[in-house]
């Protein structure tokens, strides 16, 4: 095994594919690590390469990448294949889909095409969707990601402990947008349909990363998507791709308004839930997992959330307290 720290896992995962192989030859190398403890490797074959994914039982539950990946392919969705699995260690051996990433060819050029071919995709998986399959994105669910910012981003990033007025803020604000996430349309969702979970490959996109998908608002995966953490675009260009989606999800009587601009302020109202855990996920990467790659990130995802609370006059507490943080922020010399 080669470009690789011996370790328990890798012999036992060496040992694992040998047999699975039927002890044909093959080298494994790095192909990639998440924001959990997955480790994916591309073991390379005479003839082919295919991923090996390990996810050690302690920490990861291979059981749900497994069904969601059948439960997706089913729906017209290219995801890997299963091909040999070992859930009680903790391995799986996929098929590969290569390692270009929707984030490394988007350019403005690329964008249109490519973004049209994951509008596609998300579209049949929403046609597929049936209530009681996949766990619902509730409230419970929705407010302990968006706890994330006030407990990992507020607290440990900043450093700063919230007076009881600015609690309240935050706890209003949640209320808020559950109110409006909760009303919308329920589809599958992938959870995390963005640029480095997308490939570019034969028939694309082909997608990652989708073991927790949840049945929850249709717009959710479009913020991913459109209001990527990684990558940014002009808003009249996310305007034209959600007008776009828009209008073939109509055409497939998909649960979205008639009108564009309520789905508009769906999607908006979505987005601010979704940055606000993110910028609490990426300060729990860095403060608890020692992942630091994620803070240069974290400046787009508080653009975000500050250009959506400056458009909606119920967001605009949570601005105010956005400022009174940035302040605190400047004071202890925080750079992103």
């Amino acid at each position: 095994m080669n470009n690789l720290h011996t370790d328990d896992r890798h012999s036992a995962l060496d040992a694992w594919l040998k047999n699975v192989l039927q002890h044909s030859e093959f080298k494994l190398t790095t192909a990639s690590a998440d924001a959990s403890f997955r480790r994916y490797f591309r073991v390379h074959l005479a003839d082919k390469t295919l991923i090996a994914m390990d996810a050690p039982p302690p920490h990861e539950n291979c059981e749900p990448f497994v069904r969601i990946a059948r439960l997706f392919a089913d729906a017209g969705m290219h995801v890997p294949e299963v091909i040999a699995q070992d859930l009680a260690q903790g391995f799986l051996l996929l098929s590969d889909l290569g390692d270009v990433t929707y984030l490394s060819q988007l350019n403005d050029a690329t964008a249109p095409a490519l973004y049209h071919d994951a509008n596609s995709a998300l579209i049949r998986l929403q046609v597929a969707s049936k209530p009681g399959v996949l766990p619902d994105y509730d409230e419970a669910l929705l407010t302990r990601e968006m706890q994330l910012l006030p407990d990992w981003y507020i607290a440990k990033h900043l450093n700063v402990t919230l007076d009881d007025r600015q609690q309240e803020v935050l706890q209003k604000t949640f209320a808020l947008l559950n109110r409006n996430i909760l009303s919308q349309g329920q589809v599958y969702v992938h959870r995390d349909y963005h640029s480095r979970n997308l490939m570019v490959c034969e028939d694309n996109p082909g997608v990652l990363d989708f073991q927790d998908a949840v049945f929850g608002a249709i717009t959710y995966d479009l913020v991913s998507l459109l209001r990527d953490a990684y990558i940014s675009w002009d808003e009249e260009m996310i305007i034209d791709w959600l007008v776009r989606y828009w209008q073939a999800a109509k055409k497939q009587n998909l649960p979205v308004p008639e009108d564009f601009s309520e789905f508009y302020r769906d999607f908006e109202y979505m987005g601010a839930q979704r940055h606000i855990k993110v910028l609490g996920i990426f300060a729990r990467l860095y403060h608890r997992d020692g992942k630091q790659g994620y803070l240069k990130d974290m400046p787009l995802v508080m653009h975000y959330l500050r250009r959506v609370c400056e458009r909606y006059i119920e967001l605009k507490p949570l601005l105010r307290l956005l400022d009174t943080l940035e302040n605190k922020q400047a004071q202890v010399g925080y750079t992103f």
